[in-house]
Formats: structure tokens, C-alpha cells, sequence
């Protein structure tokens, strides 16, 4: 990353997200969570923002879906294998603005159309689009106003 590079914060920063059931991980697993990671990865590696992800999707995924194992209710497995999960920091060397943004949560819908198949109960999917949406927000960060010529 850039030194001289201004990182846009949203006005507001994210809004409040739900709180997420762990009913989600009891009924899924930690297999299934990284299943679901392992096909969002895959609708990632043939969208428009593949360039922001590393050459090793396989990789990312798994450490995504530790990520999601954790927020989903289970044990701590981002925090023991990545240490403090800090999304936001983590995302600073990427140029994300919020086109790229609205990608990403399209491929995370286009994966949760088969939620079924990964065993996410069906009454939990709104509020997890929910939370999509909203942590999808905070990883912003670059200004909409800059032009693309002007980003780093």
C-alpha cells in the first residue's frame, strides 16, 4: 500500500449490524461454512473484482471461511490460525470502492440462491444478507469522488 494513499472512510462508518444466531453454525458446521466459502470464492474468480483477490483463491477462502466459522458461532478459528481478524485493516492495500463492493455481495447472493444445499437455516438468511451488506460497506475505502485515474 501506498504511504501517501488517503483511505476514504463511509460517513457514518457501517451501520449497526445484526447480531448473527449461532443456530447458523450448529446447523451448518464448520464443514459446510467452508463449503459455502469454497463456491463464493468460486463466483469471485470469475467476477470483475478477481484482480483483488490473490492468485490463490483456495487459500483466501479457507481464511474467509475461518472468518465466517467465527461469526457464525463457532470456535474462534480466524483468531487462532490469522490472530485479530481487524476486516477493515486488512483491506487497506485494495482499492475498494463501492462498485466493487456491490460485486462482491453479488456473488455472495448468487451463492446464498443455493444456501439450502449448505444446510443455512432458511429463517437466519435475511439477517445474514443484512450483515452482508452492512460489513460489505465498512471495506470501502476509496472515495467515490476520485477518479479512477487517481487512485493509487
Amino acid at each position: 500500500m501506498s504511504e501517501d494513499r488517503e483511505i476514504f472512510v463511509p460517513p457514518g462508518g457501517p451501520g449497526p449490524l445484526p447480531q448473527l444466531s449461532g443456530e447458523i453454525y450448529q446447523d451448518m458446521g464448520e464443514e459446510q461454512i467452508f463449503r459455502m466459502l469454497a463456491d463464493f470464492y468460486a463466483e469471485l474468480g470469475r467476477s470483475s473484482i478477481r484482480h483483488l483477490f490473490s492468485n490463490d483463491l483456495e487459500a483466501a477462502s479457507q481464511r474467509s471461511a475461518a472468518f465466517y466459522v467465527q461469526i457464525l458461532g463457532g470456535p474462534p478459528l480466524y483468531n487462532e490460525r490469522h490472530g485479530n481478524p481487524m476486516m477493515r485493516r486488512r483491506h487497506f492495500p485494495f482499492v475498494i470502492d463501492e462498485e466493487s463492493r456491490k460485486v462482491w455481495v453479488a456473488c455472495f447472493y448468487k451463492t446464498l440462491e443455493n444456501a439450502h444445499s449448505y444446510g443455512f437455516p432458511a429463517e437466519h438468511l435475511d439477517s445474514f444478507r443484512i450483515w452482508i451488506d452492512g460489513f460489505s460497506s465498512w471495506m470501502v475505502n476509496s472515495n467515490p469522488d476520485t477518479k479512477p485515474e487517481e487512485r493509487p
